[in-house]
């Protein structure tokens, strides 16, 4: 089921089963995964895209090799809050991936992930190149991680 709401999602989400995040482009898909304790976010591959059908294969592997419970995907949300035909793209696209994976989906608003990310290269001194090969990939960390402290927030609240 696709949620729209963070307390749906995690109310479906199975015990102790890690997310992936995805930060989804025109041409690659950056993926990260969450520990089962779902409060760090760690970056782990880009996906050139080429098929829906190769692309998501390799995400269904990535799933079933982690033991994935959920699927956290970066909405590209306008700065003026807005969405806009690139949310409609990654809308569908977690339509379309939702009978193949089998798992709760939700959005989280990806606004300046990647220049996060990009800064973060940049602190690390690494080189242009090395950049353009991780930067998709860290900037789902940092979707993924936005969202884990979320749900940190929420289970403080709950807790008091």
């Amino acid at each position: 089921m696709i949620h729209d709401d963070i307390a749906g999602f995690l109310a479906a989400l199975p015990a102790s089963r890690a997310l992936i995040g995805l930060d989804l482009g025109e041409k690659t898909i950056g993926v990260a995964v969450s520990d089962r304790l779902l409060s760090t976010a760690s970056a782990l591959e880009t996906i050139r895209r080429r098929k829906f059908t190769l692309d998501a294969a390799r995400l269904a592997e990535i799933a079933a090799a982690r033991e994935i419970g959920g699927v956290v995907l970066g909405l590209p949300v306008n700065m003026d809050g807005t969405e806009g035909v690139r949310c409609q793209k990654t809308r569908a696209f977690a339509r379309n991936l939702l009978p193949l994976l089998k798992l709760p989906i939700t959005f989280w608003d990806e606004r300046l992930s990647t220049v996060a990310a990009e800064r973060a290269l940049l602190e690390a001194d690494m080189t242009r190149k090395r950049r353009a090969e991780v930067i998709d990939h860290v900037a789902a960390a940092y979707i993924l991680q936005g969202l884990l402290d979320r749900i940190g927030h929420m289970r403080q609240e709950n807790e008091r």
